[in-house]
């Protein structure tokens, strides 16, 4: 877990937390090239006071990431979390009931008022089968307006399908392909930040 100040050391008046895995938490990159650190390079960029701590483990499942939580929504006191997980328990072939359950309960120990939840989405590959990744896909879709959450539907659109823009494992994305990663989850995060007082 690292925590990246956004702007001037001590400036950052409110936090962003990432709960997520290995594609947070920049598997196989240097630290400066993945998009949690993007992300914290932007806000500092555009002027928002956040600093933005990174508790993404890489292979965390969502039952670990639910057993993680509450120490982290203690200790870091989140103004918004991001919820980047899944992926794993749908590698690992793991019940969708299973999965959803965890993140329902994520989602709701997150959401509390003057906090704000975003979901990234994550799809399995086509060898997975129809029937399960169709319905992995859904999980996220469906959680998201029950708990009137934003959702960014794939968090590698316009990258899993790139060569390109991942690593040989053809799991995670490379250097290149973080950027977009960003891009996928700016629109629907800022909305929910608010700017620098002045």
């Amino acid at each position: 877990m690292w925590v990246w100040p956004a702007g001037a050391e001590g400036a950052a008046s409110r936090t962003v937390v990432v709960l997520g895995d290995s594609l947070s938490a920049g598997y196989g990159l240097k630290v400066q090239e993945g998009w949690v650190t993007l992300l914290s390079q932007r806000l500092a960029s555009e002027g928002y006071g956040y600093k933005v701590v990174n508790a993404s483990v890489s292979g965390e499942t969502t039952q670990g990431g639910l057993a993680r939580l509450p120490r982290v929504l203690e200790l870091h006191k989140p103004d918004i979390v991001i919820i980047e997980l899944g992926g794993n328990d749908g590698l690992r072939g793991l019940p969708l009931g299973t999965t959803r359950a965890n993140l329902d309960v994520m989602i709701g120990l997150a959401a509390r008022p003057g906090r704000s939840v975003l979901l990234l989405g994550l799809r399995m590959p086509p060898n997975y089968g129809e029937r399960y990744t169709r319905g992995f896909a859904a999980l996220y879709t469906q959680l998201a307006p029950v708990h009137h959450v934003p959702l960014v539907p794939f968090l590698l659109a316009r990258v899993a399908d790139q060569q390109s823009l991942m690593q040989s494992d053809g799991l995670h994305p490379n250097e290149r392909g973080q950027p977009i990663l960003l891009d996928n989850v700016w629109p629907v995060l800022k909305p929910l930040l608010r700017a620098q007082p002045h």
